[in-house]
């Protein structure tokens, strides 16, 4: 497994990241260490995991739950230098966790606090925001985005505190390094701006959703992300698992993500069956399992970029790490890029 660098930090990690958020809710702490283990031994050393998991759904009764599988799986192995672990605070609003206040320097410190405890560790490689006190634009919600409301300064000035935040953890020893989630381009550079102003840790990494049939960041945040070494870390590169074939057909097949969330976040549409079929209409011609096509195609793509893979079972997880090894042709970019136009936004 190839190991790339997170941003300009001395952080390297594997080139494909392993998601955790279904353990505790679609999984049991034994499957999840199960999958920890089968990917350690082919080489994925970077977890990617959150203080609201399991989702499907979110609750206040399964809050830390997925960390805690990870500290038990770290407490009974004693292999906690062979992992880079990344976690988030939950944004504003959430109410599962702390009521859904916003991100501010009290609770920074109280989340990082309780994330050392569940993860059974004294230090969190990647710690990041999983979305904006301001709002985002991500989860579907850019059809209806308006930022006219939005007061820059007190934006800045939270900026600012929590970035002076960030750096006394950093000094403590208590997180490595920095990253935002469900960002924009704007909010980005402004992170970037006030970091490089002396305020705090320069962010390393943004992680927001990219697939075959999520396409937003190919522009403004592709270019930031080269300019300035943003490194993406790419969420959902399955689509929650519509570009796997498992739901062509509008079926809904039992112990699925879809059996709990009917509409996928939001990206059930009366179009993203097409772009569906259209997918793995190209990995069938070319021989391909769709879903190593799905994530070779973003580990493809011309900006730094690691994929978040997630599975329910070790069966899925060694499909899916056969993309590793996976380059896809120019013709099937092409075909790639011919689809894309014909199926843009389909949710």
């Amino acid at each position: 497994m190839r190991k790339i660098r997170l941003g300009r930090s001395d952080l390297e990690v594997s080139e494909i990241c392993l998601g955790s958020m279904t353990w505790g809710s679609q999984n049991t702490m034994q499957e999840g260490h199960a999958q920890i283990d089968m990917a350690l031994a082919q080489g994925i050393d970077f977890i990617d995991t959150a203080e609201m998991y399991p989702v499907a759904p979110v609750s206040a009764e399964t809050l830390g739950r997925t960390e805690e599988i990870i500290g038990d799986w770290i407490a009974r192995t004693g292999r906690r230098d062979e992992l880079v672990l990344a976690t988030k605070i939950t944004g504003a609003g959430q109410k599962a966790a702390r009521d859904g206040a916003p991100i501010t320097r009290q609770t920074i410190l109280s989340a990082v606090e309780d994330s050392l405890r569940r993860l059974k560790t004294d230090h969190i490689d990647l710690y990041q925001f999983h979305w904006p006190n301001r709002g985002s634009y991500h989860f579907r919600q850019f059809w209806t985005f308006d930022p006219s409301g939005q007061d820059r300064e007190q934006t800045r000035a939270h900026m600012v505190e929590a970035l002076e935040t960030l750096d006394e953890l950093v000094k403590a020893g208590k997180i490595g390094h920095f990253g935002l989630s469900n960002e924009s381009a704007w909010g980005m550079a402004e992170w970037l701006r006030l970091a490089e102003a002396g305020h705090g840790p320069r962010p390393v990494s943004i992680q927001n959703e990219y697939s075959l049939l999520c396409r937003l960041y190919d522009t403004d945040l592709s270019e930031l992300g080269v300019n300035e070494d943003i490194t993406l870390m790419a969420y959902s590169p399955l689509a929650a698992g519509l570009l796997s074939g498992k739901y062509a057909g509008d079926v809904t097949p039992d112990g699925t993500r879809r059996s709990r969330i009917p509409d996928l976040g939001g990206r059930i549409s009366p179009r993203v069956w097409e772009a569906v079929s259209a997918y793995l209409g190209v990995a069938k011609e070319h021989g391909m399992d769709p879903v190593q096509m799905a994530i070779a195609f973003v580990m493809s793509r011309p900006f730094p970029v690691v994929p978040i893979i997630g599975a329910t079972s070790t069966r899925q997880l060694k499909v899916l790490l056969g993309a590793a090894e996976l380059t896809l042709s120019p013709e099937v970019q092409a075909e790639i890029a011919a689809m894309h136009k014909a199926h843009p936004l389909p949710f």
